[in-house]
């Protein structure tokens, strides 16, 4: 009986220990829904022919899905998309492998201080935003005054315009993001590294194998479900092209190449006023978005059995 009594008053404080996480998360959970869902009511203006004066509870008048049909025949939203998936897919392919290529190159250095050191390095730039790298990048690629056409004419080359010839646009962001971020996704492949059994290796060398053979029969495979996980999440993001950096860095002059479905959406939205047609790209963005998203953790859990919950 009295077992049972001491049990009971344990019950509740057992709960509350297992209720803690979520009363972590409530806070945040509460400003997550009012930020990000109670907006969606905006959402019907893509459904409207909306007039700012009105106002958003204002009597606007329905067009159905007007625009959602406008936005199939305008020809700035095909561009759009096309430069949003083309970038985002070359950023998360590039970026992927030279962050795995960097960490196993990390990882075969031996002196902890240079290890260290290289490290701080490299990941510096994440932590810099996208307003202060523009202004640097702006400086160090003009084609008259920047120091990398400067080595390239130095070298008998000629001046490349890199942030205003479509040529060179997308290779250039492509190339920057990889830059500012490559350091940081390190993390997570050389804790994938640190993880693999050290006796693999002493077996490996017991029969000859030297560096070169180890990574590739040993460390490639040990890293791969985290390489598989970490691309099956990255594919939720790829309508999403870093509006950051690219809004910062480009002109009218490399809308051809460089104008995504976010900076479309801005200039038809907050330039244009046309919060209609802006409202539906974005439901189109989020919806697809959605999909991607789902379809990459239904794939992560079935290829590198990572769950959520």
């Amino acid at each position: 009986m009295e077992k049972t009594i001491i049990e009971s008053k344990r019950r509740p404080a057992q709960r509350l220990k297992q209720s803690l996480p979520f009363y972590f998360m409530l806070p945040g959970m509460v400003l997550l829904f009012i930020f990000n869902y109670l907006p969606l009511y905006g959402w019907k203006i893509a459904f409207q022919k909306f007039i700012p004066a009105k106002g958003l509870f204002g009597d606007q008048k329905w067009v159905g899905t007007y625009w959602f049909k406008y936005i199939a025949n305008y020809p700035d939203f095909a561009r759009a998309l096309r430069n949003t998936l083309i970038i985002s897919f070359e950023k998360l392919a590039l970026g992927i492998v030279i962050a795995i290529v960097f960490s196993i190159l990390i990882n075969e250095i031996r002196n902890s201080k240079l290890k260290r050191t290289v490290q701080t390095i490299v990941y510096l730039p994440h932590f810099l935003s996208w307003i202060i790298l523009s202004g640097v990048l702006i400086d160090i690629l003009s084609p008259s005054t920047g120091i990398v056409n400067k080595l390239i004419m130095a070298m008998g080359g000629q001046s490349v315009f890199f942030l205003g010839d479509n040529s060179y646009f997308q290779g250039t962001m492509v190339v920057t993001d990889i830059w500012k971020e490559f350091g940081f996704n390190t993390i997570v492949y050389l804790a994938a590294i640190t993880s693999i059994d050290p006796s693999l290796y002493e077996s490996a060398v017991m029969d000859g194998a030297n560096r070169f053979q180890q990574i590739i029969h040993i460390t490639l495979p040990g890293m791969l479900p985290i390489i598989m996980l970490m691309l099956l999440l990255n594919i939720g993001t790829v309508m999403n092209a870093n509006f950051d950096q690219i809004f910062n860095l480009y002109s009218p002059t490399v809308y051809k190449t460089g104008d995504l479905l976010d900076t479309l959406v801005y200039r038809i939205g907050l330039v244009n006023a046309n919060y209609s047609l802006s409202t539906a790209i974005g439901i189109f963005k989020s919806l697809v978005s959605m999909v991607l998203v789902g379809t990459s953790y239904l794939s992560a859990y079935k290829f590198a059995g990572y769950r959520i919950f």
